[in-house]
């Protein structure tokens, strides 16, 4: 039975989702998408939104605030360049509360025919 099962589970041990999980984080900021499979890109969209809540909280905290909430961040990507890119040019460029990504499905990868999608972030229009 699968009761109280609320994570989805991409198949890995734990220290190898957590490690994919960063690496798929780290990209999404610096390319502002990336393209994988959906199950990864669920799990991706689901913890990049609560990083990305914490980078416009940052974006409008005052200092001691910001430096908290940036600590807090840069623990997921552990890069500070990164860090300041979330905050100050991505943040600060959008201004609503939740549905920072979104998944464009784009077909079947050709090797194993797994679902991909496009996974981005949205910028203000």
């Amino acid at each position: 039975m699968r009761h109280r099962m609320l994570r989805n589970h991409i198949g890995t041990y734990g220290s190898h989702t957590r490690s994919l999980l960063k690496n798929q984080m780290r990209e999404l900021v610096e390319h502002k998408s990336i393209v994988t499979t959906v199950t990864k890109a669920k799990v991706v969209q689901k913890a990049f939104e609560k990083l990305m809540t914490k980078a416009v909280k940052a974006a409008k905290a005052e200092k001691t605030e910001s430096i908290s909430l940036r600590r807090q961040i840069n623990y997921y990507l552990s890069d500070r360049r990164l860090t300041n890119k979330l905050v100050d040019e991505i943040a600060k460029s959008i201004d609503k509360t939740s549905g920072f990504t979104r998944l464009v499905r784009i077909g079947r990868r050709r090797g194993d025919a797994s679902e991909m999608v496009l996974l981005q972030i949205i910028e203000k229009q």
